[in-house]
C-alpha cells in the first residue's frame, strides 16, 4: 500500500466552488480522510477556484459545513490553516506563472497565438474531411504558435500585446506506462493526446497546471479522485516528468450510478431529490431560491450517511455492514475499491439509517416530547419510552415517530370506512358491550391479562373482535401490538374509545 518514496501520507480533497457537493464528491473526501487517518497522515482541503465564471456563492461554506457534519474535517487547508498557504488556487497565480516559465525555458511548453476564428476554420476543415481536429504534434507546426516563428517574431508578438495561451508540448510517439492503485497498469499512446492549454489568455492557470504544481508543493503523496479525471492522468504524469518531479500515487474511484440505469448520479438528478437525494446538506438554488433538502434535512444521521457512503464502491472484506468511523479507518484499503460503477439504492440508505436509529432512543424521545408539547398533550415519561420501544422497528427516521404513535395520545376522529361499514350492526354493539364489561372487571389492566380475555372467543371471532378493537383505538387497522395499546391507554381511555365507536355505529344504523 505504501510507496518507498513516501514515508508520510498526505492526501487532498480539492473541490471547485461551483455549487453544492454531491454524493460522489463527498465520497471522494471520505476515502481521502479514511486513507490519511489509517496511516497517521494529513488530510488537506484545497479550493480549486481558478474558473471564476462557474463560481457559485456559498459553495465554499457548504463544502466546509458538509465535512464538519460528516465528522471528516481536514487537518489543514482552506479554513483550517497550515504551512502551505494559500489553499485557494485563485490566490496562487504568481506561483503558477513562476513554474510555467520553467516549462517554457525547458521547451516543454509554448505560446499559441491562434485566434478563435483560426481554430474554428481548422476544425471545420478537418470536419469536412471526416476527421476530428486535435491540437497535437501532427498539427502544431502548421499553427500560429512560438514553435513556428523566430525568437524575434515571438518577442514582437509578446511586446505588441497579442493574445495568447500557453500549451503543453506533448512528446509524440510514446507509449506512456501508468499505474493506478485501483485500475492497475494502463498504457496510453501520447499520439492520442492533445497539447492542453496550461495558461489561459486571461493569464489564469488551468486546472491541469495548478493541480499538478499544488500537489507537488503541498507534498501530496496520494491523489485519490473520481474516475472522470482518469483521462487527465497521462497529462499530469507528463507534467511531473517535465518538471523533474516524482509523481504521487494515483487512485481513480468508480462512478456512483443511478439504480434506474439512467447513467451516473449527478447534480442533474435534483428534480427527483426524494427518489435520488444527491446532496449531503440542504442547498438553496441561487437563481430560483428553490430549497433542495439534503440527507441531513431528510433525517439521516451523519454516522449512517458516512457508513452507507463508505460501502458505495468499497468492500471491507469481512462480514457485516455497520461500521463506526474508527472501524472504517482501521479496515480501509484502496485495493478493495471496485473498478466498475456502483449503483446507489435509496432503500439501502434508509436501511442504514434504521440501524443507527436503534441507538437513538433519546433523540426519538425528545422529538416526540416536542410534538406532544406543541399539541398541549400531557404524558407519562415511562409511557413514552414504552411507546418508542414498541414502534422503533417501524421507523427509519426520528421524525416518523409521530405517524406511528399518534393514536396513543389522540382518540380517532374518523374510522377506516371499509371496515367500519362492515360492522354497523346491532350484534356488533352487543358484542362490544359484553367486551366492555369484561374489560371493566379486569383488576390488573395488563397486556397479558387482556390477551387472555380474547382467548374466550373462537379463533375466527377472536380475529374479528381484535380488528374491531383496533379500529376503536386507532381508527384504522394500523398500529403496534393491540394489547400493548390497551395497556398503555389504560382501562378508562380504552373504554371511552370503544364507547365512541359504538356511538358512531348507532348513528349509522
Amino acid at each position: 500500500m505504501m510507496s518507498k518514496k513516501h514515508n508520510f501520507v498526505r492526501v487532498r480533497f480539492a473541490p471547485s466552488p461551483t455549487g453544492p457537493l454531491h454524493l460522489g464528491g463527498i465520497r471522494t473526501a471520505l476515502y481521502n480522510y479514511l486513507f490519511a487517518k489509517k496511516y497517521g497522515g494529513s488530510f488537506v482541503l484545497r479550493i480549486e477556484d481558478t474558473d471564476r465564471k462557474r463560481f457559485v456563492p456559498n459553495s465554499e461554506s457548504y463544502i466546509m459545513e458538509t465535512l464538519k457534519w460528516c465528522q471528516i474535517e481536514p487537518d489543514e487547508g482552506a479554513g483550517y490553516g497550515g504551512i502551505h498557504l494559500p489553499y485557494h488556487q485563485s490566490q496562487r497565480g504568481n506561483i503558477y506563472r513562476l513554474y510555467i516559465s520553467k516549462l517554457l525555458e525547458k521547451g516543454h511548453a509554448y505560446y499559441a497565438f491562434d485566434t478563435d476564428k483560426e481554430l474554428y476554420i481548422k476544425r471545420k476543415e478537418y470536419q469536412n474531411r471526416g476527421f476530428t481536429f486535435s491540437y497535437n504534434a501532427s498539427i502544431r507546426m502548421d499553427m500560429n504558435n512560438s514553435l513556428t516563428m523566430t525568437k524575434k517574431k515571438l518577442y514582437t508578438k509578446l511586446n505588441s500585446g497579442s493574445s495568447y495561451v500557453i500549451r503543453f508540448k506533448i512528446p509524440p510517439g510514446e507509449k506512456l506506462k501508468m499505474e493506478d492503485m485501483i485500475r492497475g497498469n494502463i498504457v496510453v499512446n501520447t499520439d492520442s493526446l492533445d497539447d492542453k492549454i496550461l495558461l489561459k489568455s486571461n493569464g489564469i492557470a488551468t486546472y491541469h497546471l495548478a493541480n499538478t504544481i499544488d500537489d507537488y508543493l503541498m507534498k501530496i503523496t496520494h491523489v485519490i479522485r473520481g474516475e472522470e479525471w482518469l483521462p487527465s492522468m497521462s497529462l499530469h504524469l507528463l507534467l511531473y516528468r517535465a518538471f523533474g518531479w516524482n509523481p504521487p500515487i494515483f487512485a481513480h474511484l468508480p462512478l456512483i450510478l443511478r439504480e434506474d440505469g439512467k447513467g451516473k448520479l449527478s447534480k442533474r438528478n435534483v428534480d427527483n431529490f426524494l427518489d435520488f437525494p444527491i446532496f449531503p446538506l440542504q442547498w438553496k438554488v441561487p437563481e430560483t431560491n428553490t430549497i433542495i433538502p439534503g440527507y441531513r434535512e431528510l433525517g439521516y444521521f451523519p454516522e449512517a450517511f458516512v457508513n452507507m457512503l463508505a460501502l458505495l464502491g468499497w468492500n471491507p472484506g469481512i462480514p457485516g455492514e455497520i461500521f463506526s468511523l474508527q472501524e472504517l479507518i482501521n479496515l480501509f484499503s484502496l485495493k478493495k475499491i471496485t473498478k466498475s460503477g456502483v449503483y446507489f439504492n435509496i432503500k439501502k440508505a434508509n436501511w442504514f439509517n434504521k440501524q443507527y436509529l436503534k441507538e437513538k432512543k433519546g433523540e426519538i424521545f425528545s422529538y416526540l416530547s416536542i410534538e406532544l408539547q406543541k399539541r398541549s398533550i400531557s404524558y407519562e415519561i415511562d409511557d413514552l419510552y414504552k411507546i418508542i420501544h414498541l414502534t422503533i422497528d417501524r421507523l427509519h427516521f426520528v421524525h416518523e415517530i409521530w405517524e406511528h404513535s399518534f393514536y396513543f395520545f389522540i382518540s380517532p376522529s374518523s374510522y377506516e370506512s371499509s371496515l367500519f361499514n362492515q360492522i354497523c350492526h346491532q350484534n356488533i354493539i352487543d358484542q362490544l358491550e359484553d367486551c366492555k364489561k369484561s374489560l371493566s372487571n379486569i383488576s390488573q389492566f395488563t397486556s397479558v391479562n387482556l390477551r387472555l380475555l380474547f382467548h374466550k372467543y373462537n379463533k375466527k371471532n377472536r380475529y374479528k373482535m381484535m380488528q374491531i378493537f383496533r379500529l376503536a383505538l386507532v381508527g384504522s387497522l394500523k398500529g403496534t401490538d393491540l394489547f400493548m395499546i390497551l395497556e398503555i391507554l389504560g382501562k378508562e381511555k380504552s373504554i371511552q374509545r370503544i364507547d365512541k365507536l359504538m356511538k358512531k355505529i348507532r348513528e349509522k344504523i
